[in-house]
């Protein structure tokens, strides 16, 4: 491709835009899917505590109905040299509170496209913790999917995912996000 400039006159050959965009555009769209994606993990697990909508959750043991979200995997499916910790807090009403409060506000503002930042970091804290809480993992000696997910996370916080598909450039114009980025 031959473009003219406007200063000598002459012709210069470039490399075709068309492709490049092409391909930024695409990444773009995936790390927008990926980022709803990983909402809705976030969100079904708050839905699904909550509710006891059955799945990994009966009816009986949702939070609604008395149930603790923390309680049943905290107390039963822990193992290895964290153990000790994660029953100390099994069923604590802090623990239940602070654990839905984050999946729900995780997987909100990643659906949104808002707050990816905060997001990613206070999903990675959770997704570490939750990787800590069974060691080593079942199938492989350090790497699960809690580890992959958090990566991810931090992923979508560095290429502001929340502007493609959500409400992130939106969001990035708020004065206060203006002057604390890092609540982008």
């Amino acid at each position: 491709m031959e473009t003219m400039t406007a200063t000598t006159g002459t012709t210069a050959r470039t490399a075709p835009a068309a492709a490049e965009t092409t391909r930024e555009r695409a990444v773009r769209f995936l790390l927008a899917g990926m980022r709803l994606a990983l909402g809705w993990v976030f969100l079904w697990a708050f839905l699904d505590k909550l509710f006891g909508l059955g799945l990994a959750t009966e009816g009986k043991n949702a939070w609604i109905n008395g149930g603790s979200p923390t309680k049943g995997f905290l107390a039963f499916g822990v193992a290895g040299p964290f153990e000790g910790f994660y029953y100390g807090i099994a069923g604590a009403a802090w623990a239940d509170w602070l654990f839905m409060i984050g999946l729900a506000a995780i997987g909100t503002a990643l659906l949104l496209g808002i707050g990816v930042r905060v997001a990613a970091v206070a999903g990675g804290l959770l997704l570490v913790m939750m990787w800590t809480a069974v060691l080593p993992p079942e199938n492989n000696p350090f790497m699960d999917d809690h580890l992959i997910y958090a990566a991810v996370l931090a992923v979508l916080a560095l290429v502001n995912a929340g502007d493609t598909w959500g409400l992130g450039r939106t969001w990035a114009r708020l004065p206060i996000v203006e002057r604390s980025a890092w609540l982008r």
